[in-house]
C-alpha cells in the first residue's frame, strides 16, 4: 500500500517515517516539508541515513495515494481537509483538528473557530482501545494527545464504570512534546534540570479527556521534567465507594488483558515498580499501575507511554492496521531498550 507523510520534518512525522519503513505492507510515496524541500529525509531525522533516500517535496508536488498521514502544525489540516480528501481514499490526521466532537470547544481551548465543523463527526477518535470497531471501518481518523493518552487509558476502566466521583491529574512530560522549535522556555540552561509546571490549569488535553472519559469532576495539571521522550500520568482518582486490591486487578485485567499495548505494572521488589517512562521510548506500550490509599477511597492510577509513540506515531500505526484489516500489532513489535 502506498502512503505519504505530509508535514514530515517534526519529531512525529521522522517517528511515524521510522515505523513505515520497516512495515513489511507499506511503500512511503512522499514525504512534504515546505521549508526542507529538495533535502533528504535523514537531514532532519538523522537516524534513517542509509534506511531510504527520499526527499523532502513540497504541498504541490503531492501524487493521489492510499493513506495520507497529515503531520501538519494544528489548525492546517482542517483549513485544507478537501484538498487532502482528493488525494486519499483514507486519512489519518494526527493533529488536533478532528479529535473534538463539539466545535465549540475549540473556541474554548484552542482558542480558534474550527472552519470545518461539519466535518468533526466524521472522523473517529484514533485511541484504538477505546474505538476498534469504530476505526475497523473508518476512513477518516483523528490524532489523539499524548497527555490525554496518558490519562485515558489510566482512568478508562474505572471511569466506564461509574466509580469515578472526582479525579485529580498530573502529567509529567518531555520537551519533544513541545515539537522541534526552539523557543526561550526550551533553551537548554533554561530546560535543564528545572521541574516546570507549565499548565497548572487549563491544558487543552483535558477536553479529550472530557469527551472520551465522560462526567465526573477532573482537574489536570502539566509539569515538564528533565526527559526527552515520555510522560508520566499521575492520576488520583476519589471513588464513590472503596475497592480493595482484588477488585480492581479485576477491573483492570478484565479491559486489558487482551490489549496488545497495554501492560500492568505493579510489582512487591525491584526499582521499577510502577510505570516509568524511560524503558518505553521507541515502543508503543503504555504501562498502567496502581496503588491504594488505605485511610480513603481514594486510588492512584499512574501510566507511562512515550508520547511521540503511543501519543501520536505509533498510535496513528496501530490505527492504520486496524483500517486494512492487518494484524493490529504489524510493525510495532520494538520492545524498547534496557537501560538506556
Amino acid at each position: 500500500m502506498k502512503v505519504t507523510i505530509v508535514g514530515g520534518s517534526g519529531y512525529v512525522g521522522g517517528e511515524l517515517l521510522r515505523l513505515l519503513l520497516a512495515h513489511p505492507n507499506v511503500e512511503v510515496q512522499q514525504i512534504t516539508s515546505e521549508q526542507h524541500a529538495g533535502k533528504y529525509v535523514y537531514s532532519q531525522h538523522p537516524n534513517l541515513r542509509g534506511r531510504t533516500k527520499l526527499q523532502f517535496t513540497t504541498l504541490d508536488q503531492l501524487a493521489a495515494c492510499d493513506l495520507l498521514f497529515l503531520a501538519l502544525p494544528h489548525g492546517q489540516t482542517a483549513k485544507s481537509l478537501s484538498a487532502f480528501t482528493a488525494l486519499a481514499h483514507r486519512i489519518i490526521d494526527l493533529s488536533a483538528d478532528f479529535r473534538l466532537r463539539d466545535a465549540t470547544a475549540y473556541r474554548k481551548w484552542y482558542g480558534w473557530d474550527h472552519p470545518s465543523p461539519d466535518m468533526l463527526s466524521r472522523f473517529v477518535y484514533g485511541l484504538v482501545e477505546f474505538h476498534r470497531e469504530e476505526i475497523k471501518e473508518a476512513r477518516w481518523i483523528s490524532g489523539v494527545g499524548c497527555n490525554a493518552t496518558a490519562t485515558n487509558l489510566a482512568l478508562w476502566p474505572l471511569a466506564r464504570r461509574g466509580l469515578i466521583e472526582r479525579a485529580v491529574v498530573e502529567v509529567k512530560v518531555g520537551s519533544s512534546e513541545g515539537g522541534n522549535q526552539s523557543s526561550a522556555a526550551s533553551h537548554h540552561p533554561e530546560r535543564s534540570g528545572t521541574v516546570r509546571s507549565f499548565a497548572p490549569t487549563g491544558h487543552r488535553h483535558q477536553a479529550e479527556i472530557e469527551q472520551e472519559l465522560g462526567s465526573f469532576e477532573l482537574h489536570f495539571s502539566a509539569t515538564a521534567v528533565e526527559l526527552v521522550r515520555g510522560v508520566l500520568c499521575t492520576a488520583h482518582a476519589f471513588l464513590k465507594e472503596p475497592l480493595i486490591e482484588r477488585d480492581i486487578w479485576k477491573i483492570y485485567r478484565d479491559d486489558y488483558g487482551q490489549e496488545p499495548f497495554i501492560r500492568l505494572v505493579k510489582d512487591r521488589t525491584g526499582i521499577y515498580r510502577y510505570p516509568e517512562p524511560k524503558i518505553l521510548a521507541g515502543t508503543n506500550y503504555a504501562d498502567i499501575g496502581f496503588e491504594i490509599d488505605q485511610h480513603s477511597n481514594r486510588v492512584v492510577l499512574i501510566s507511562a507511554i512515550d508520547n511521540l509513540m503511543k501519543g501520536a506515531a505509533g498510535t496513528a500505526v496501530q490505527a492504520m492496521n486496524l483500517m486494512c484489516g492487518w494484524q493490529e500489532t504489524l510493525g510495532l513489535d520494538f520492545a524498547g531498550l534496557h537501560p538506556i
